[in-house]
């Protein structure tokens, strides 16, 4: 009872104190630590893992996150942490049990045991950009069922906090370039954010084809490609048209130096989902790159949706080249970009102003 009372007491001061005062989380973006019991934790292990353990090929397999497990006993330890579940039945009388019975009150231990789909998610609890969840039932069992009812739930919540935290340090006004951007703004009537070690490696106004370039003919290269198709109709937007315009566009533009080769879409391990893309219905691909003679390959992003405003069809494309380099966080980096895009209708007057006025016509690009 007194570790109870010790991390109430924590929790609650904790709560009281404005954001303002709180430090950064810290640690990797990949990790997410769990707080539980040793022998509870053991029985959830493989929920926990199933959720966010999740595999993607680069083409190696790497796991979007890591658990790490923690007791309460080293709460002081982990909880300035950038992500961290907090698991336990609530009737198991375990510490975790126990410490989650206290912080919440009868209405969210209701919630907990009647809502299969309910867990309890806060931001910012101990530490700024932070991501705490809470997930109890009434059983073990229950428990276990609810962990995996929610797995895409849980996941994304994870992926979109880890997101929000790349955004803030990649979107540095410092090390943009916003001569490029209201370039594309002014020419194509639509801009994406542009790190200053990217290049414009190719503007193809007849062929509707803008690509950026980073680190070009290094071990750790990425690309990223955007294509459109005017007087369109959202009929593209199913997988083999996605298929087949990417791989004509990257035999087209993704060449080796001496263009005796030509990148083309894995057979393995490509996958689909529908998503919302910015308040659009747009087609999440991912999946492998390869050359048609092979010798080189890395993973790829790839979001395809319909504008009504400007009745485009906006294929948005991002790969990475990086055979010495683990690549999980590179590709996250690349969608992160990605979702950086914006038509001219869905800019401000004043940023419009801001990105033509920073076009220089004397930048080589």
């Amino acid at each position: 009872m007194k570790i109870i009372l010790k991390y109430l007491f924590v929790l609650s001061f904790m709560l009281l104190v404005s954001c303002n005062t709180k430090k950064n989380a810290f640690g990797l973006e990949d990790e997410i630590y769990v707080l539980a019991d040793s022998l509870e934790y053991q029985e959830l292990k493989l929920a926990l893992e199933s959720v966010f353990e999740l595999e993607i090929n680069t083409p190696l397999p790497e796991k979007i996150f890591t658990l790490k497990f923690s007791q309460l006993k080293d709460l002081d330890r982990i909880k300035n942490r950038k992500n961290i579940v907090i698991v336990a039945p609530l009737s198991s009388g375990s510490e975790v049990s126990n410490f989650i019975n206290q912080i919440v009150d009868d209405s969210i231990k209701s919630l907990f045991q009647t809502k299969e789909d309910f867990f309890l998610t806060k931001n910012d609890l101990w530490a700024k950009n932070q991501l705490v969840t809470l997930i109890s039932a009434v059983s073990m069992q229950e428990l276990e069922f609810k962990i995996l009812k929610n797995k895409d739930k849980l996941l994304y919540a994870y992926q979109k906090k880890s997101n929000d935290r790349l955004k803030e340090s990649l979107y540095n006004a410092k090390y943009e370039r916003k001569e490029i951007e209201g370039l594309l703004l002014r020419d194509f009537g639509w801009v994406i954010y542009v790190q200053a070690d990217f290049k414009l490696a190719k503007k193809d106004n007849d062929n509707n084809f803008v690509w950026l370039r980073r680190s070009p003919n290094s071990d750790m290269e990425r690309w990223i490609f955007v294509h459109w198709i005017d007087n369109a109709t959202p009929a593209y937007l199913n997988i083999d048209s996605i298929k087949n315009i990417r791989n004509r566009l990257t035999e087209k533009y993704y060449q080796t130096s001496d263009d005796s080769a030509f990148v083309i879409i894995a057979k393995d391990f490509l996958t689909w989902n529908e998503v919302n893309f910015n308040g659009r219905y747009a087609i999440l691909t991912q999946g492998l790159w390869d050359l048609n003679v092979k010798g080189m390959g890395g993973p790829f992003i790839n979001y395809t949706f319909y504008d009504e405003n400007t009745k485009r069809i906006y294929m948005l494309d991002g790969s990475i080249y990086a055979p010495k380099y683990y690549k999980r966080n590179l590709i996250q980096q690349v969608d992160v970009l990605l979702q950086s895009f914006l038509t001219k209708q869905e800019l401000s007057k004043d940023r419009i102003d801001e990105l033509l006025d920073s076009i220089d016509e004397s930048v080589k690009f």
